[in-house]
């Protein structure tokens, strides 16, 4: 890992090459980072929301909360299984470590990510749910959740060039996530028996974490967000070490 703090510049560049280049393919540029969710959360919440009947008064902020952050991960992780693959061309031409492919994958959707976690934040405020001292943990959720879509990817982006019909599974296993995930579901309508193997998933402790700071004004779980830190700490060295060991057989096998 230590070898990538010089390619740094080269990350970021190519980060910003690719934000740069998908806003271009559009006529609605960057703002298409933004109406795309925006339509993808207002397709949920028209179902969930208003055709299913959960109108609580709080039943909006609770799901775009929950969309918002499940897409961030969705997103890293479907485009991210493939960009080893994809960056075949690339690895013929210049030699590079391949574990910068996923890195600059999760900083490109992050980007894209913090432009609609300020419209959110701002719908918020609108909405009635004021700045609290929760916030300053804020960034607290954001590190915990960059690690465990970092854990995520690497995986994904080393095992998919062997197994690329392995994707199709990846799509199958987020939407169950999805449901599994407590993305439109409180937790207390989880039956009692099945709480402790509910909250085994990581996905619903970080989902949680982002609720109470923004809508309810209370800390997060702490010691669940260690423990996911470290897990997800784990996994990347795991993951960047088997990127490693495929180095030079990703080019072979993609010819």
């Amino acid at each position: 890992m230590k070898k990538l703090f010089k390619y740094t510049e080269l990350i970021l560049y190519k980060t910003y090459a690719d934000l740069r280049a998908e806003s271009e393919r559009t006529y609605l540029g960057f703002l298409w980072w933004i109406f795309e969710p925006i339509m993808y959360m207002g397709v949920f919440y028209i179902f969930f929301g208003i055709l299913l009947g959960h109108r609580t008064d709080d039943y909006v902020p609770f799901l775009l909360i929950g969309l918002t952050s499940w897409q961030w991960l969705k997103s890293c992780l479907s485009h991210g299984a493939e960009t080893i693959k994809g960056a075949t061309p690339l690895m013929q031409q210049v030699h590079l470590p391949k574990v910068v492919f996923p890195i600059i994958l999760v900083l490109t959707d992050t980007v894209k990510f913090l432009f609609i976690l300020s419209l959110l934040l701002i719908f918020l405020w609108l909405y009635g749910y004021g700045i609290g001292i929760t916030y300053l943990a804020l960034p607290l959720i954001l590190i915990v959740q960059m690690l465990f879509v970092l854990a995520g990817t690497f995986f994904l982006a080393a095992i998919i060039p062997f197994i690329p019909d392995l994707r199709f599974v990846v799509e199958n296993i987020l939407l169950a996530l999805f449901f599994m995930s407590g993305v439109m579901i409180r937790s207390d309508i989880v039956p009692a028996a099945y709480q402790s193997f509910y909250y085994l998933n990581p996905i619903v402790t970080i989902i949680e974490s982002y609720r109470n700071i923004l809508m309810y004004n209370v800390w997060p779980d702490g010691f669940s967000l260690m423990v996911i830190s470290i897990f997800s700490l784990i996994c990347i060295w795991l993951g960047a070490k088997l990127i490693g060991r495929f180095e030079y057989i990703y080019p072979k096998i993609m010819l």
